[in-house]
């Protein structure tokens, strides 16, 4: 598709999101939050100044001064309602580990490819069957009414958010390019396929108005896992629905920062991956191996190529994965004397 800057898109007032939003610092603790009244418009940056090619970056992971001005960011979801980034990530009685995933544009066949075989690779059962809450975000760059269409499109069982400006893109790192790179393992539909199938679901939107509201296609992104500073003491989960916050106050001695609705964990991020082309996300079986999950030969059946994506790592740090193998241990040795 060729690029043109979007015209502004109609949106609902509570689906709205102004730059001066997305760009606020966070607030200092005990600070009441300004009343923002949004706009009545999602205007999305399809135009930045950029390049023709494949820009360096690395994958530095992000500081915790990083972390604290992005904090307060602010996300559309389908229904356009606003969220925080550290929301996503770290809320109360929420998933202690989540990797967040940043896509390209809502029509980039080779991102729908990469979220299709991450849903087939990573299902939700067994997100849950891992000793230690986990779960999986996506967040894209296009007009939140495309969320439904990606969905569908990708069959993403994960929730999904956009940022329209890319501001947080920027914020962690990430850069815009338009080189293709090397044919990743997670790519089984052909290139061609790939953008006549994202034309075709661009025209699906003229009558919409959204065929040039997909976010910026010269945006590249990448992937972030959050993960506490400590696995290993108890905490609640996402199914303790009463006295989570007594609990964490009463047996949790690791440090705690306030939050909407009670105490939150501190968290890092321990691993990160910044695209540097247009299909460079991690693979997936190092993706896998980050959250400790056992899969070997799905969805590369291939042992060999298997085992060459784990090799040719991506990105940089280390998950706690080895921990949670541990715990996943001591519950089965517990199980087995019971």
């Amino acid at each position: 598709m060729t690029d043109a800057k979007a015209d502004s898109a109609t949106v609902p007032p509570a689906a709205t999101l102004s730059q001066d939003t997305a760009t606020a610092p966070p607030p200092q603790a005990g600070k009441t939050l300004p009343k923002v009244t949004p706009p009545t418009s999602i205007d999305i940056d399809s135009k930045p100044s950029d390049f023709d090619g494949q820009l360096a970056t690395n994958d530095e992971i992000p500081s915790d001064a990083t972390l604290a001005k992005v904090a307060d960011y602010v996300l559309l979801d389908k229904y356009g309602k606003t969220h925080t980034f550290q929301s996503l990530y770290n809320s109360p009685n929420g998933p202690r580990r989540v990797l967040v995933v940043f896509v390209r544009h809502f029509f980039c066949g080779n991102c729908q490819e990469y979220i299709r075989t991450l849903a087939e690779s990573i299902s939700n059962d067994a997100l849950l069957g891992l000793p230690v809450s986990t779960s999986v975000v996506i967040i894209g760059c296009g007009n939140p009414q495309l969320i439904d269409m990606y969905v569908e499109a990708t069959r993403c069982p994960f929730p999904l958010y956009t940022d329209p400006k890319s501001v947080l893109f920027d914020a962690l790192g990430m850069v815009k390019t338009l080189a293709l790179g090397e044919k990743p393992a997670y790519m089984k539909m052909g290139f061609l396929k790939g953008v006549f199938t994202g034309m075709g679901q661009a025209l699906k939107q003229l009558p919409k108005g959204l065929t040039l509201q997909s976010g910026d296609q010269r945006q590249v992104g990448g992937e972030f896992l959050f993960e506490p500073l400590d696995l290993v003491t108890p905490i609640t989960t996402p199914t303790d629905a009463q006295g989570g916050a007594a609990i964490m106050e009463a047996c949790d001695p690791r440090p705690m920062q306030s939050g909407a609705g009670g105490q939150l964990e501190v968290k890092k991020i321990t691993w990160c991956h910044r695209m540097r082309s247009t299909r460079d996300h991690a693979e997936i079986p190092e993706i896998m191996e980050l959250l400790g999950l056992d899969g070997h030969g799905k969805p590369i059946k291939d042992t060999a190529l298997w085992e060459k994506t784990i090799r040719a790592r991506k990105g940089t740090g280390l998950s706690m994965a080895s921990k949670l193998n541990e715990l996943a241990a001591a519950q089965n040795a517990e199980a087995g004397k019971a």
